[in-house]
Formats: structure tokens, C-alpha cells, sequence
């Protein structure tokens, strides 16, 4: 099975902002991929356009920035992350039609520390590891 393995540093101020917003949190893992295995060297926090607490939007703008930004460095946008509040961190339908445009890992996050992380492949959710190192 393939993994997410992410620096508790990282982890961690993602679950410190997730539980202190009103709104979903949301940005992006930045890393490399070996073979199956994601590894993340670092986050980038993105504005939620939505300014909502059921839903995230990214300024396409800003996107294009951390794309290129992490091509600069030889790493890519590995995965998108954002919290849910008050809810499991489960792809809602939502969420599930930005995993069908963006096909790389999803780490959802809660306001009460949980975290998990999911791959849409052929049309199904499948959950993937989460390796603190």
C-alpha cells in the first residue's frame, strides 16, 4: 500500500490550524514521490477563497505559483491538504469532484486532531498511509 510520510513539525501546524480556524483550512504538500511512496519537504498554506467552514477554493493564481515554485526546486505539488469542521476527515462529495480534477493525495485534517489521507483511483476513494517521521 502506498504512503504519506510528513515531518510531525509539518503535521502539526497543520492540525494547530485546523483546530484554531473557523473556515477550512486548506494548501499544499510539497515533496517528492518514490516509486509508490509520497514524501513531503515542506507545506504551503493557501487562502480558502471561500472564506467557508464547509468548503475550500484555492486562488488558481496562487496555485500556479507553488507549481512553479516546486519545479524550480525539482519537487512537486505531491498533495492537497484542508481540514473539515466538526466532521470526520472523509472526502465529502465536494471533495470528491477536486480529487477527480486533482489526481494526487488528499491529507484531510479535523478540528480535533484526526487525519487521513486518500488516493481517488478508477473512480473509487481508496485510504492511504500516514507515516509521521
Amino acid at each position: 500500500m502506498r504512503s504519506l510520510f510528513i515531518k510531525r513539525a509539518h503535521l502539526k501546524e497543520i492540525l494547530t490550524k485546523a483546530r484554531e480556524s473557523k473556515v477550512e483550512i486548506c494548501g499544499f504538500l510539497i515533496g517528492t514521490m518514490k516509486g509508490e511512496d509520497a514524501f513531503v519537504d515542506y507545506v504551503v498554506f493557501a487562502e480558502n477563497r471561500l472564506n467557508s467552514p464547509v468548503g475550500f477554493e484555492i486562488d488558481p493564481l496562487e496555485t500556479l505559483k507553488v507549481l512553479e515554485k516546486a519545479e524550480e526546486e525539482g519537487k512537486e505539488v505531491i498533495g492537497i491538504f484542508h481540514s473539515h469542521l466538526n466532521c470526520p476527515p472523509y472526502p465529502s462529495p465536494r471533495d470528491l469532484k477536486g480529487m477527480d480534477l486533482w489526481r494526487n493525495i488528499w491529507l484531510i485534517v479535523n478540528n480535533t486532531g484526526e487525519y487521513r489521507a486518500f488516493v481517488l483511483e478508477n473512480g473509487q476513494i481508496k485510504e492511504i498511509n500516514v507515516e509521521v517521521i
